[in-house]
């Protein structure tokens, strides 16, 4: 009997493959080949799951996209009972990357965002990743300053609870690259983050 092939399993698979090469290499250096060897299939089972290198890779940046967004929900659901600030905190410093454990991600992540500069299915799929991450920063901001006695309660996050959003969200992407980079130590970029938050 011909072995089942679990489709999802293997895409996953040469997802993280992808992410093991373009992190050695960068993007540029993610070929066909070197995924199948990283991921131990053959050609024909890449070409199989992904009809080409944009395809991919735009599956990969889903991928590690819905990894950060799996944590931080992880996170909130973990401590139902914290305070809305708490768990922005959190949200916040998953999203960052600023641990030394994804330090790889981080690099990855950057990858994917320098290269969807040029590349429009990329950038479609990191607008929708960002979007995601910025509603539930809204959401939590809105309800920090409603426990807080800030602002009424109810409704949709307001337009300051959105900018507020915004503005952590390239916060943290800022202090990932600015470690990355040797600008900043994690220590200092979590101070950073911290005051931010503090602020808010």
């Amino acid at each position: 009997m011909p072995k089942q092939v679990d489709h999802d399993d293997r895409r996953r698979r040469i997802a993280e493959a992808v992410c093991l090469l373009a992190d050695e290499r960068g993007l540029e250096g993610v070929t066909l080949r070197d995924v199948a060897v990283r991921a131990e299939v053959s050609m024909g089972a890449v070409q199989r799951c992904f009809r080409t290198k944009d395809e991919m890779l735009v599956f990969t940046l889903g991928h590690v996209g819905e990894r950060i967004t799996a944590r931080v929900r992880s996170r909130l659901r973990s401590g139902p009972a914290q305070s809305a600030a708490t768990a922005l905190g959190y949200a916040a410093t998953e999203v960052s990357l600023l641990r030394a454990e994804h330090r790889t991600e981080a690099r990855v992540w950057l990858a994917f965002v320098a290269q969807a500069a040029v590349s429009e299915p990329l950038a479609d799929t990191l607008r929708a990743n960002y979007a995601a991450l910025q509603e539930v920063f809204a959401r939590l901001i809105a309800e920090a300053a409603e426990g807080s006695g800030q602002v009424g309660s109810g409704g949709a996050p307001s337009p300051d609870a959105v900018r507020e959003a915004r503005t952590l969200l390239a916060l943290t992407d800022g202090l990932t690259a600015h470690v990355l980079i040797g600008h900043l130590t994690p220590r200092q970029a979590q101070d950073v983050l911290h005051a931010h938050l503090d602020s808010l």
